[in-house]
Formats: structure tokens, C-alpha cells, sequence
């Protein structure tokens, strides 16, 4: 989810599900050790739990990242051996890393030597011609052997070459049971699934032969799938409405604009989705498309595209 699960839109989703374990965008650890920490790395404490996904291969790097993210409080360190990007294999990690599970092995070791919270990966089920359930065990049993013990995996693999990574989380088949066979092949690890999870059933069903699932793209697309899940498997009571939502986030805008000098169109561009499928949705969606680009806006601009959600919803009743 780079670009994706910043800092801005995890304190969206939080605010929708109080319950679910949130996952930064891949990170890498050149930009860690070289770049705007603050920026990469800063937080809300309203996040928590929040896990930090580390993109990288150099164990050195990955122990010196790690420990920054352990230091600033994340509660698990993820190393993504799954992302099929060019640019990302360019820098020799992500889903190219399943085909060097040693070295993967040495990361995860020397991470989870060095900080005291989980060492978790997430990956596929293989890479390119490679999908079967033998480089699949291989690399999980390689892992676990070096300490990690929570693996989500993606059940498609990733082809690396000819294939964009849009194509790469459609074209490649879901294959939901080399992760099943994982988890019956090691039952005492956490064998969590990834890819299509996109309703509450999918879920329900996912979990009777494994211990958890991630939700990707439907959150960012759908985000108020996430109440429903919270309301589901969590029982939770007493949950922000809609429109206590949008509130809460004009506020977070303001203290974000007055403490870090962000632009509210950095915040409202994670928000687009809140309505979907509701009557006004296209005027929220087109209020937060232009009113956050204009010059001098503020957090005033999301509180304008709720009352032209409102009005079309008024109009249509």
C-alpha cells in the first residue's frame, strides 16, 4: 500500500475501527537511515497497535531500521518480501527476496535479535513460475526457523516481470490453499491471509482454518467496511457515526496544519471513499477532488464537501 497507509490515513481508519491492527506503508530502510524520519515514521498514538513495514535486504540495515521503529514505539516490525513493483526489485527487495530465503532468514534473525516487539513478513505464495506448495514451505520453514512466527501471505504469486503491479493483485490466480496448507504444515505459527478480502463472510470463512486476515484495497476503496468488520468480529459498541467521523478529522487537520504544516489536501485525499455507494457520495467525492487544491485551504474544506454531501442527501429525500 505505498503512498497509500501514511500516517493520515491510518488515523482515518482508526477512527472507523477501533480495534484492527493498522500497517504503515513499505518503508524502506535506505529512507529510514538517510530521510525525513519525522515525515517516513511519525505517528498519532490513537494508532496503536501499529506495525511498521520495513522494505529491505541488508540485515545491518534492517536491525538499525528496526530498532528506529521499535524506539518510536510501532508494536511489530514487518518485513515486506511481497511488493512486485520494478522500482522495489531495483533495490533488490520485496517479492524478489522470496527466491534468497537465507538471507531473508538472516534479516528476520538479526531483527528479532535486536527489538523486543514481533518481527513479522508478509509475502506470497511465490514468484514468476514458482507457485507451488514445496517454495512455499521452504521459505516459510527457512523464516521460522530464524524466529519469525507470524506470516501473512498473499495467495497469488507475483510475477516480476511483465506485469505491472496492478496486474500483479488480479492476473496470477488466488490460491487460498497453499496458505491453508501452511498453516495445517506448522500449526503453532500465525499464518494470517491476504488478497480479495473483501467482505465479512470472506473473512468469517477465512478463519476457521486460519488465524487472521489483512484487508488492503477495500478499506482505502470502501472505508466504512471497516465498521462493519469491527462490529462483526470485535462486538464493539458505541462507534463514531459518519458524520463524527468528518468531524474528528477536520479537527486532525487543524493540528496537523498548526503542529507540522501539512496541507489538509495530504489528509482529505484518504477520505474520498467514506460515502460510497451512499446519495451525495459524488458531491463529497468532487467537493474533496478541488476545495483542498485551492489556494489558502484549511480543515474548513472538509466540513464545505460534508454540507454538499448533506445537501444532494436532503435534495434526494
Amino acid at each position: 500500500m505505498m503512498d497509500w497507509t501514511d500516517r493520515h490515513c491510518r488515523y482515518f481508519h482508526r477512527l472507523i475501527s477501533p480495534s484492527l491492527r493498522l500497517y504503515t506503508e513499505m518503508v524502506t530502510t535506505g529512507a529510514i537511515l538517510h530521510g525525513d524520519r519525522d515525515r517516513l515514521l511519525g505517528f498519532d498514538p490513537a494508532e496503536h497497535p501499529v506495525a511498521l513495514q520495513l522494505g529491505g535486504c541488508d540485515p545491518a540495515d534492517l536491525v538499525e531500521s528496526a530498532q528506529i521503529g521499535a524506539d518510536l514505539g510501532y508494536d511489530e516490525i514487518n518485513l515486506n518480501c511481497g511488493c512486485p513493483s520494478e522500482r522495489v526489485q531495483k533495490g533488490s527487495f520485496g517479492a524478489c527476496l522470496m527466491a534468497e530465503p537465507d538471507l531473508v532468514a538472516r534479516g528476520i534473525k538479526a531483527m528479532a535479535d535486536a527489538v523486543s516487539v514481533p518481527v513479522t513478513v508478509k509475502c506470497r505464495i511465490g514468484i514468476d513460475d514458482v507457485d507451488d506448495g514445496p517454495f512455499l514451505d521452504r521459505f516459510v520453514k527457512t523464516l521460522s526457523d530464524a524466529g519469525c512466527q507470524t506470516f501473512i501471505i498473499h495467495a497469488r504469486k507475483a510475477i516480476l516481470k511483465g506485469l505491472s503491479p496492478k496486474e500483479n493483485r488480479t492476473v496470477p490466480p488466488i490460491r487460498y490453499e497453499l496458505v491453508r496448507e501452511i498453516k495445517a504444515s506448522y500449526p503453532h505459527l500465525t499464518v494470517i491471509v491476504n488478497g480479495e478480502v473483501k467482505s465479512c463472510d470472506a473473512i468469517r470463512d477465512h478463519l476457521e482454518t486460519l488465524d487472521g486476515a489483512m484487508i488492503g484495497r477495500e478499506a482505502y476503496q470502501n472505508p466504512w467496511f471497516l465498521r462493519e468488520v469491527e462490529e462483526t468480529f470485535f462486538n464493539t459498541k458505541n462507534l463514531l457515526s459518519e458524520i463524527e467521523v468528518v468531524h474528528h478529522m477536520a479537527d486532525y487537520a487543524t493540528r496537523m496544519a498548526h503542529d507540522h504544516g501539512t496541507p489538509v489536501k495530504s489528509i482529505t485525499r484518504h477520505m474520498t471513499g467514506l460515502f460510497a455507494g451512499q446519495k451525495g457520495a459524488r458531491a463529497w467525492r468532487q467537493a474533496l477532488s478541488t476545495l483542498p487544491h485551492q489556494d489558502g485551504a484549511d480543515a474548513g474544506v472538509i466540513l464545505q464537501a460534508l454540507d454538499a454531501f448533506e445537501g444532494k442527501l436532503a435534495a434526494a429525500a
